[in-house]
């Protein structure tokens, strides 16, 4: 395996992949914010999850550039997409450039920032259920293993680099091929990722309205990657591949939402929604295809962020209301 690995922008989703791998005896460094990094380093990242806790003594530290990198090492971008940009321009004035940078982000922009820097760029078609609303705490509800981590090059094929990552995520617990098509199944998990606003602004989530809305939104965004010829695995290799791992509850810690309600629930200044229903309709508008509920959500998000809302505080009805204008 490559000589470490570091995950860059550890919260929910980079805590587990870290945690787990550093666990399975890797050489890595967490890159994480202030409180987490710090409580981390004081009293250990602690992962629950429906098997039990377990208090993992990995090194984490604050900036990029603490840590020493080589030819050879990995580098998993793990923040949100409106972070990326600054994070690979301070990878890029740090890392020298036989890294491979891997990215187990949501949507499908953040490949093609990371290629512009870096040669080698891995796409992982992240499912990860976890909490993270306390530094040094993360719950993760996936088993019997926590994540799937299907992952391949970008834009498209495999290299040793994938095939060797892909075995030390399948080693630590996490399951993971290589896989020549990864963005094909990076589209049908953006597809997936469209209802996230809902479910972390709308008050009535077993509403029928709120479902159909989800569906509604969904059918933009199959009418939109068909119109711009990028393919999808189908419904039934989701299911299919999705048996790898269930949810199941933790005793004791409550499942929160989506990654989108956890950044409303921690008063985030922005969320992702730009890059996931933000590309549903950046690519409408490239390839002539309405997406107004799409559109409509992008600006939603975005007003919610600025004022501070509360996650689950918006009525359904409010929320159609905004889509019909």
């Amino acid at each position: 395996m490559t000589r470490r690995i570091v995950v860059f922008g550890a919260g929910a989703v980079g805590s587990v992949i870290g945690g787990r791998l550093h666990q399975s005896g890797h050489d890595v460094v967490l890159v994480a914010r202030g409180a987490h990094a710090q409580a981390i380093n004081a009293g250990g990242l602690t992962l629950n999850d429906p098997a039990g806790t377990a208090t993992i003594r990995v090194p984490a530290v604050e900036r990029i550039d603490e840590v020493t990198l080589a030819d050879g090492d990995v580098v998993v971008l793990a923040m949100k997409t409106q972070g990326t940009e600054a994070a690979l321009e301070a990878l890029a004035a740090h890392a020298p450039a036989g890294i491979t940078v891997a990215c187990a982000q949501n949507g499908i922009e953040n490949e093609r920032l990371a290629l512009r820097r870096f040669a080698d760029v891995q796409g992982i078609c992240v499912m990860l259920p976890a909490v993270f609303l306390e530094p040094g705490v993360v719950d993760t509800f996936g088993q019997p293993q926590n994540a799937i981590l299907d992952l391949g090059r970008y834009p498209s094929g495999t290299n040793d680099a994938s095939h060797a990552l892909a075995a030390a995520f399948e080693a630590s617990g996490l399951a993971s091929r290589a896989l020549d098509d990864v963005m094909r199944w990076k589209h049908t998990k953006l597809l997936a990722n469209l209802r996230n606003i809902l479910d972390a602004l709308v008050v009535e989530q077993r509403d029928d309205r709120t479902r159909d809305l989800g569906r509604a939104v969904r059918a933009e965004g199959d009418a939109v990657l068909a119109a711009a010829g990028l393919t999808r695995a189908t419904d039934e290799e989701d299911a299919e591949r999705r048996v790898a791992m269930k949810m199941a509850p933790i005793p004791g810690r409550a499942r929160h939402g989506s990654s989108t309600y956890q950044s409303f629930a921690r008063g985030d200044a922005s969320t992702e929604i730009d890059w996931l229903n933000g590309e549903i309709v950046l690519l409408g508008r490239l390839h002539g295809v309405p997406t107004p509920i799409n559109e409509a959500l992008c600006a939603l998000a975005r007003d919610a962020a600025a004022h501070g809302a509360a996650p689950r505080s918006i009525p359904i009805d409010d929320v159609l209301r905004r889509v019909a204008r």
